[in-house]
């Protein structure tokens, strides 16, 4: 329930997705756009407990709607094997670092909860409809948009909530999980840009999907020893 606020934020850091069937849909993440199109899918609703979350899973089986809670595409949930959360809301990476790098923070933001959890605390759970309204300005904008604090009730710079994310929210239980390094890889695609974002500087640049292509080869092969 909670950690369904900070998904947008991931979200941005991952668009990959600016292009689709030779065309500039001036989106920074279509690809959340299509997997709409998917049954239980997008941001879940808040549920309140376990019990009520099973009882959803087991009736969806019951009825032969689904096999087991692994057709449950939701951009977070819980493994229906293991006592997981699994973050689902992000774009493909296209650099492996990307892709460790945003998964230390769902790591570091889920410790974060669990602590918080511990000490008999929690933060605040937010409306469907407003972390709904956050995802699709980290579709249309990525990290060049802003995204809505709905503590302070304002807009703020996607990258400004995003550092904010990193330094207050998680700063104190990276060092715990041995993850710093893998964290802030994020100041880097801060200051590069998303995959989309280098994507369509490639194209401005070029004007050629070629070349895009290239690009995505290049920087999958980044980071991966052979």
């Amino acid at each position: 329930n909670v950690v369904r606020y900070l998904l947008p934020h991931l979200l941005c850091l991952s668009t990959s997705s600016p292009f689709w069937m030779g065309r500039n849909t001036g989106l920074k993440s279509y690809r959340s756009i299509v997997f709409r199109n998917f049954p239980r899918s997008g941001v879940p609703r808040v549920f309140q407990s376990w019990a009520d979350f099973s009882d959803l899973t087991e009736t969806l089986v019951r009825t032969n709607t689904i096999p087991d809670g692994s057709k449950i595409w939701w951009d977070v949930r819980p493994n229906h094997s293991y006592p997981t959360l699994e973050c689902r809301i992000c774009d493909v990476c296209t650099r492996v670092d990307e892709a460790i790098c945003i998964a230390a923070i769902f790591q570091a933001i889920i410790a974060k909860l669990w602590k918080l959890r511990r000490d008999n605390m929690t933060f605040r759970v937010y409306p469907h409809d407003l972390i709904d309204e956050n995802k699709w300005r980290a579709v249309r904008y990525g990290l060049d948009g802003k995204l809505i604090d709905f503590g302070k009730q304002q807009e703020l710079p996607a990258r400004d909530l995003i550092r904010e994310l990193i330094e207050w929210f998680i700063g104190d239980v990276v060092d715990e999980l041995g993850s710093r390094h893998e964290v802030e890889y994020a100041y880097r695609i801060l200051q590069e840009g998303s995959s989309a974002d280098r994507q369509l500087a490639t194209y401005q640049r070029t004007g050629d999907y070629k070349a895009v292509v290239d690009q995505l080869i290049q920087e999958t092969s980044e980071g991966v020893v052979e």
